[in-house]
């Protein structure tokens, strides 16, 4: 777009085959008239002054243009780090829960042993011990899930990292914990930051630029044109000093046009534009509202998940106390083992 406001040069070279007309000549209707070629070998240049702001919005319109689609490259990056993000978290919540998986497997497994003996001491009967057995084998089945999931997580961390997902691989660990303090009171300047939004704004500053483009159809345009060369009848006499010839002016047309009548295509194309930039401006705002939105969900799922993290934590504590009592119940004979495999679970 940039290139507009700077002339362009070409340079031409070829023949012409003509035949003037006898009135064009000054001769009667009648006068015979021979058909010529010109050679014609010439540089060619042209300028348009910029009056009324045309190619300047042009030029602000491809601007904006391009700034859309950096911030929209942004937006498709901040999305790829996002998911990028989530998996690896999930990769670690699934690693907690086959720690957790694999801490309970033992568990049961004692349990089992523990039900395998007391058998066969006849202390109880066999219907624990297929109940031990049961869980266990439920338990090592959810291991097995787990593990699945897991690979399937990781290799679509190694896609979203552009890796094969055979040479990627991401040792096991654990979930820590982590706390995040959002200070009160930001600031809404800081949703500028948002490349959607960033975007939104752009698309809406180039179609304000294209009205300009539109308006500057109803003013003249004043273009400045001209050839400097060499022009012969015959080819051998191309490049003699005799045959250079120049041109002021265009060869078809005037140097300043204004259109008169158009049938109200001009008008159009200013309406066409008006509603065009009315689109992007609704556009902005949905973004705008949509971007707080997010915000006010994202605060409130923060504020809310730590007081269910404090309960959670609260119930398991309380849990852990309960099983205790609960095995040390069991080893007295007051409860059966199936409260006990419940509790556990």
């Amino acid at each position: 777009a940039k290139a507009q406001q700077l002339p362009s040069i070409g340079a031409g070279f070829g023949p012409t085959r003509q035949k003037l007309s006898p009135a064009s000549q000054g001769l009667d209707a009648n006068a015979d008239t021979s058909a010529q070629t010109l050679w014609r070998a010439q540089t060619n240049v042209s300028y348009e002054l910029d009056l009324f702001g045309r190619i300047a919005s042009s030029v602000n319109a491809a601007t904006a243009d391009t700034q859309q689609q950096e911030a929209l490259y942004h937006s498709a990056l901040l999305a790829l780090q996002a998911d990028v993000a989530q998996n690896y978290f999930q990769i670690r919540q699934l690693d907690t829960e086959q720690i957790i998986y694999e801490r309970m497997i033992k568990l049961l497994t004692e349990s089992r042993n523990l039900m395998q003996a007391r058998f066969k001491n006849g202390a109880v009967s066999e219907m624990d011990v297929f109940r031990a057995q049961t869980e266990l084998s439920t338990a090592q089945t959810g291991l097995l899930s787990l593990m699945r999931q897991r690979a399937n997580t990781e290799h679509a961390l190694a896609v979203l990292l552009g890796k094969t997902p055979a040479e990627f691989n991401l040792a096991q660990q654990s979930l820590t914990i982590n706390t995040v303090q959002v200070p009160a009171c930001l600031p809404s300047s800081l949703l500028e930051r948002r490349p959607d939004v960033a975007a939104a704004e752009r698309a809406m500053a180039a179609d304000n630029a294209r009205i300009g483009i539109a308006r500057a159809a109803f003013f003249p345009r004043l273009s400045l044109t001209g050839a400097l060369g060499y022009e012969s009848s015959t080819l051998g006499d191309l490049a003699q000093w005799s045959s250079r010839t120049f041109l002021l002016g265009p060869i078809a047309g005037t140097i300043l046009s204004l259109p008169l009548f158009d049938g109200g295509q001009r008008k159009a194309g200013v309406a066409q534009a008006r509603a065009a930039y009315e689109e992007s401006v609704a556009n902005y705002r949905q973004t705008v509202l949509n971007a707080f939105r997010e915000v006010e969900n994202g605060l409130t799922d923060q504020r809310i998940l730590d007081q269910q993290m404090n309960t959670q934590t609260q119930a398991l504590i309380a849990s852990r106390h309960a099983n205790k009592l609960l095995h040390l119940r069991y080893r007295k004979g007051a409860v059966s083992y199936l409260e006990v495999i419940d509790s556990d679970r």
